[in-house]
């Protein structure tokens, strides 16, 4: 978080709220930015990275809470550049559901993945999340269980550090949170996080600020 000013964070929601509570998780999401040391904004909608205003092109660190809704090729196409050339971005949950047509290729591969399903059985309940080691991220973070949704996806490569997981029933072990490099930037991608049962944690809140920290490049994460 280099300069003067004060290292800036923008959650952005997008989509629709029927299954995902996008209002809710904003102010999560911006009290959570505002405790890592961001000043923290929030915005709707994800037509912001083509010409982007000052308030976009200025962020540090961008946080996507999304759950659907337009996300032209042409507008992830802007995000990974920015992302590329030294921004942050830190995806929540589902954040990754995306098609799986050339349109969402840019997304794809700058996130490093997208949905599946969730997976057999229940799609939802209470399971125990490992804390991998080896990343600055989960220096001193301890296992932890929680009630949350179950998320599967497709990796785009395997050119990612995983940092949490969980195991299957069936003994599978599927990554939770793992982070990636971008040119000059850095993404975190969080699968936790479908409701105020997982987002009122302390471990899954410490996750958020710890990745919005390092996403933007700080030394300091605890």
């Amino acid at each position: 978080m280099a300069g003067q000013q004060p290292a800036t964070a923008m959650v952005i929601v997008n989509g629709d709220d029927i299954h995902h509570d996008l209002i809710s998780a904003s102010l999560v999401y911006q009290q959570l930015g505002i405790e890592a040391g961001f000043v923290t904004r929030r915005a709707m909608g994800t037509n912001r990275f083509v010409e982007p205003r000052p308030e976009t092109a200025d962020a540090d660190v961008y946080l996507f809470y999304t759950a659907g809704g337009q996300f032209t090729t042409e507008q992830q196409e802007a995000l990974a550049d920015a992302v590329r050339g030294g921004k942050g971005y830190v995806a929540v949950h589902g954040a990754n559901i995306m098609g799986f047509d050339a349109a969402d290729r840019p997304l794809f591969e700058l996130l490093g993945n997208r949905y599946l399903s969730h997976g057999p059985g229940h799609h939802e309940g209470r399971h125990t999340i490992e804390i991998v080691g080896g990343h600055p991220i989960a220096d001193g973070l301890a296992d932890f269980e929680l009630f949350d949704e179950y998320y599967e996806f497709e990796l785009a490569d395997d050119d990612i550090q995983v940092i949490a997981q969980r195991r299957r029933a069936d003994g599978v072990v599927i990554p939770v949170m793992y982070a990636r490099e971008a040119g000059r930037g850095r993404v975190v991608y969080l699968a936790l996080g479908h409701d105020m049962r997982s987002w009122g944690e302390p471990p899954v809140r410490e996750l958020v600020r710890r990745a919005l920290r390092w996403a933007a490049g700080s030394e300091k994460l605890a």
